[in-house]
C-alpha cells in the first residue's frame, strides 16, 4: 500500500443498519396511523371537468383569510391641497420675499376643515398627516405674515414721524 491511495473497506467492521423510522409522539403505541387525505391530481389538458377537492363534511371551509384586513381610506381630497399650499407659502419666504405667504390663511382654513372632516369619518377619509401638517404650516405662515405687515406699518409710521421736515416751492421750513 502506497502513501496516495485511500484506505479501503475495513473488513472487521458490521455493516451499518438503517435507523428505525421514527414513531408518531401523537398516537399512542400499537394504534395504527393514518396518512393524510390526498387531493385528487389535475386531470390532463383536453379530459372533462371534475369537481375540485372538497372537504368532508363537518369541517370548516374558510371562505376569506382568517385575518381582518381593510385596506386604508383615500386621502381627504383637501389634505394633499392643504399641505402644498402651506409649503408654497413658507417656501416663498426665502425665494420670493415673502409674497406667498398671503396663501397661508388659506392652507390654515383649508387644513382645519379637512383635519375635522377626516376625524368626523375616519373610515371614509384617510390623509390626517398631510392635512395636519398644511394647518400647522398655515398657522405658522399666518404668524409670519401679520408681523411682517405689522414690521411695514410700524416702518411706515416710523417714516412718517421722523419727517419734521417739509419742502415748499424749494425752500425748506421746520416745523418746530
Amino acid at each position: 500500500m502506497t502513501e496516495h491511495e485511500p484506505p479501503g473497506p475495513n473488513p472487521y467492521e458490521q455493516p451499518q443498519q438503517p435507523p428505525p423510522p421514527p414513531q408518531n409522539p401523537y398516537y399512542p403505541e400499537g394504534q395504527p396511523q393514518q396518512p393524510y387525505p390526498q387531493q385528487p391530481q389535475q386531470p390532463p389538458y383536453g379530459q372533462p371537468y371534475q369537481q375540485p377537492y372538497q372537504q368532508p363534511y363537518g369541517q370548516p371551509q374558510y371562505a376569506r383569510a382568517p385575518y381582518n384586513y381593510a385596506p386604508p381610506a383615500p386621502a381627504h381630497p383637501s389634505a394633499n391641497t392643504a399641505m402644498v399650499l402651506g409649503i408654497i407659502g413658507l417656501a416663498g419666504i426665502a425665494t420670493c420675499g415673502g409674497i406667498t405667504l398671503v396663501l397661508s390663511p388659506f392652507a390654515w382654513a383649508t387644513g382645519a376643515k379637512a383635519v375635522r372632516e377626516i376625524d368626523a369619518n375616519p373610515a371614509v377619509y384617510g390623509g390626517r398627516g398631510s392635512a395636519s401638517a398644511g394647518k400647522i404650516m398655515g398657522i405658522i405662515g399666518t404668524i409670519l405674515l401679520v408681523v411682517g405687515i405689522v414690521a411695514i406699518v410700524g416702518l411706515i409710521a416710523l417714516a412718517v414721524a421722523s419727517s419734521d421736515t417739509t419742502t415748499i416751492h424749494g425752500t425748506v421750513n421746520s416745523n418746530s
